[in-house]
């Protein structure tokens, strides 16, 4: 397949008006921002029936995913003059009376890889920052979500000319082909194995990337947490888009006199979201595919016959619907803590205390969230003092992600690089350092001959 079938604009002619400076203005970004506005408003209901259509998604976890992109807009069209002025840097004494600043520039053409769990948010959300950066785009959407895919293809040509974006739609060779160009950033949401491949095709140009990936994320639970609102929050971050969200969390840590009482609360929370039947709930999304159905079932089907199964467990193959289900868990070598669930699977394992916690999240990869459940300020401390991860959220889940001007992103196998807010918009710039100095001061010293110079020089320097 050669490149230009896939796209209508060579990259090269999509590089050549930033190249040119027209890109530079904050008008002109303004303008790109107030496109991508114009069109959230013109293609919301559109956007609810394809979320639907692809993940089953209820109308208000689909409308998140509008929000959450019309903050963003909201957010930078604040903030844009701000990030765009010259940063002023102290210069030091030999340089006087010289000025220092750092200017944040577009980097160019840049490729966006969406995801398929927020088709719509995760394609768009990286696209305002890469607009208010003065960039051009060229946005591949996740195939796995073809009706949002198609959507985001037919709005995006109305709304803007293809030299500043443009969306190729495809699987996974399609996406192989485009990394086969040089960009000038990539930014990939998704798993870690396709994350592994765009940064290997990224080394081949020496092309800057943003890896957003995912892994387990563990929610600590200590004997001292308010249990109502623990069990609720963590049945809601379980339970929206069907578990299939990078940051819910991936299983339970909770000490262990209060593990009865939470596994009782989460399953009595649960009931109350979905009632007696959660299949036919109007409120549950479904799995996305039948690799990924297959995938979560067999898993499940392991854990029924080790007799794991605390709550939930049933599922609906026509539909690819799968209820929470509620998974008692004894040794962190059991299956279901080997890999990511990326579903409704919450697997439960007692620790004796916050250090045995501790220790259970340090042997693993660095997570991208990491949520403790505790008033406690010390141990909130001894959390954040002695792991790592992407994020930390105290006594909620997932809502870390929706605070629009705190930075988001993974570390280690979670990911690298961030954005959201002013992040993101130096994700998508180059901070361009510059010196200007004056010519009327021009001392000889720093000049041939040095014969006698030392000695000052080091005196000057310190």
């Amino acid at each position: 397949m050669s490149m230009s079938s896939l796209i209508s604009i060579p990259i090269e002619a999509m590089r050549e008006p930033v190249s040119l400076g027209l890109t530079r203005p904050r008008a002109w970004r303004l303008e790109q921002l107030d496109r991508l506005d114009a069109l959230l408003s013109r293609h919301r209901e559109a956007v609810l029936e394809a979320l639907a259509a692809d993940l089953g998604k209820p109308a208000l976890e689909a409308s998140f995913e509008l929000v959450a992109v019309q903050q963003e807009l909201k957010l930078t069209r604040r903030r844009l003059r701000r990030w765009m002025a010259p940063r002023p840097v102290p210069v030091d004494l030999p340089l006087k009376p010289g000025r220092a600043f750092e200017q944040a520039e577009p980097l160019g053409c840049v490729l966006i890889i969406g995801p398929w769990n927020y088709p719509f948010q995760l394609c768009l959300h990286p696209l305002v920052s890469a607009l208010a950066a003065g960039n051009s785009v060229v946005l591949k959407p996740s195939e796995h979500a073809p009706r949002t895919a198609a959507l985001i293809a037919a709005a995006i040509a109305e709304a803007f000319p293809p030299e500043i974006v443009q969306v190729v739609c495809g699987d996974g060779s399609v996406a192989a082909r485009l990394l086969e160009e040089r960009f000038d950033h990539i930014f990939f949401t998704g798993g870690g194995r396709v994350g592994q491949l765009v940064m290997a095709a990224a080394a081949r140009h020496l092309t800057p990337v943003t890896l957003e990936l995912g892994g387990k994320s563990p929610a600590i639970v200590l004997a001292d947490a308010d249990l109502a609102v623990t069990a609720r929050r963590l049945a809601w971050g379980k339970s929206i888009n069907a578990g299939q969200t990078c940051i819910a969390p991936d299983h339970v840590l909770v000490e262990e006199p209060l593990r009865e009482r939470l596994v009782a609360a989460l399953a009595a929370e649960l009931q109350h979201f979905h009632g007696p039947d959660p299949l036919h709930s109007e409120d549950l999304g479904a799995i996305v595919n039948q690799a990924q159905y297959d995938r979560l079932s067999g898993l499940l089907a392991g854990a029924r016959e080790r007799g794991q199964v605390l709550h939930g467990g049933r599922c609906d193959p026509e539909r690819r619907r799968i209820e929470p289900t509620l998974l008692a868990v004894e040794s962190a070598d059991d299956p279901l803590m080997q890999e990511e669930l990326f579903g409704p699977l919450l697997p439960i394992m007692s620790v004796a205390h916050l250090e045995e916690a501790l220790s259970e999240v340090r042997r693993r990869p660095k997570p991208l969230a990491l949520y403790l459940f505790s008033n406690n300020r010390q141990a909130q401390r001894r959390t954040l003092d002695t792991t790592s991860s992407g994020g930390v959220c105290f006594n909620d889940v997932v809502m870390q992600a929706g605070t629009s001007q705190l930075g988001f992103g993974g570390v280690g196998d979670s990911g690298m690089g961030r954005y959201h807010g002013e992040a993101g918009f130096l994700t998508f710039s180059h901070l361009r350092s510059v010196l200007r100095r004056p010519f009327w001061l021009d001392l000889p010293l720093r000049y041939p001959p040095y014969a006698g110079k030392l000695a000052l020089v080091q005196r000057l320097l310190g």
